[in-house]
């Protein structure tokens, strides 16, 4: 047993000794990592700077940007880092730090998808109210509401892991997570697990509820709807449908390895199902949204062209 004064550290037991493969593994996260910030910064960028972009779809997805951007940010650089060192540990206020981050992150993508839901909820079932249920003011208090939320959650929940007693220091992961750290708790975690449940419930059924609902009545519109109206949530609903459902494997594959004994798993699996979460989601959002979207494509070839932008030819 190691005693809680002196648990300064952890060390990161799920890197193994890949001698020069390091090097290669090294290059494809430095890739990954620089793609996902390029495009990511690129559409943040595009919504920005173009006034006509200034609509609530478009500020929930710039919200859903900056978030991949925040989250990814919060991993690879650590990553990159720690595949180049041949000593795997992590000081204990940095690994509270990247839990602050990595579980804010998937707390805001969650509410971010919720709401972005709800938005289309309004467009496709009161598309004449649309402009009075969902003003800009609207839009701003969804979005700090997301954020703040997600923040506040997060540092109640470090604040009770940040007071127990430590009797280890090792953690069979990749980066730091919260449950591995109170299961290396010498006494009893009552109040972490309560509250732990209770975030639980309001960060995930909440959102959940709230999106089967709108999507509910996106379908009944849907059926009892004109073809037109068919079409329509088809090419709104599909990338946020398709995001919702990665972002919903990512959050599977990290109960799987965070609640599980994943020790049987082969190693090469365990870290695909590790990065999962935080990969393919700020990966492959950007690109969803940049290919399902006709006025983010036609913004960026006039900005790369050098063409001067008027709104008319980009509003629908």
């Amino acid at each position: 047993m190691i005693n809680s004064t002196q648990v300064s550290y952890f060390i990161l037991t799920a890197y193994l000794d890949s001698g020069p493969l390091k090097y290669l593994y090294f290059m494809i996260i430095l890739s990954l990592y620089m793609l996902i910030v390029i495009s990511n910064v690129f559409l943040i960028v595009v919504i920005c700077i173009n006034r006509s972009l200034h609509e609530p779809m478009y500020l929930f997805l710039c919200s859903l940007f900056v978030n991949e951007l925040y989250g990814s940010t919060g991993l690879f650089p650590f990553l990159l880092l720690q595949i180049l060192s041949d000593i795997h540990t992590v000081s204990k206020a940095f690994c509270f730090l990247q839990i602050f981050c990595l579980y804010s992150y998937g707390n805001v993508e969650f509410f971010n998808l919720a709401i972005m839901s709800y938005d289309r909820y309004l467009a496709i079932c009161y598309p004449l109210q649309y402009n009075t249920r969902m003003t800009p003011n609207k839009t701003r208090i969804l979005i700090a509401v997301t954020w703040l939320f997600s923040f506040l959650a997060i540092m109640v929940l470090l604040s009770l892991s940040g007071t127990l007693q430590f009797c280890g220091n090792i953690i069979n992961k990749l980066y730091c997570g919260n449950y591995p750290i109170v299961k290396l708790a010498c006494f009893d975690t009552r109040v972490n697990n309560i509250y732990g449940l209770i975030y639980t419930v309001i960060s995930i059924c909440i959102p959940l509820i709230l999106i089967l609902y709108t999507y509910l009545k996106i379908l009944r519109v849907c059926f009892s709807g004109s073809k037109q109206t068919r079409q329509k949530a088809v090419s709104t609903c599909t990338p946020h449908l398709v995001s919702l459902l990665n972002f919903s494997f990512g959050c599977y594959f990290q109960l799987l390895q965070s609640r599980f004994d994943m020790s049987r798993v082969p190693n090469v699996l365990r870290v695909f199902i590790s990065l999962y979460f935080l990969t393919c989601q700020p990966l492959f959002t950007p690109l969803l949204y940049e290919l399902n979207m006709s006025q983010i494509p036609l913004i960026c070839k006039c900005l790369l062209c050098g063409e001067v932008l008027i709104s008319q030819h980009i509003k629908k």
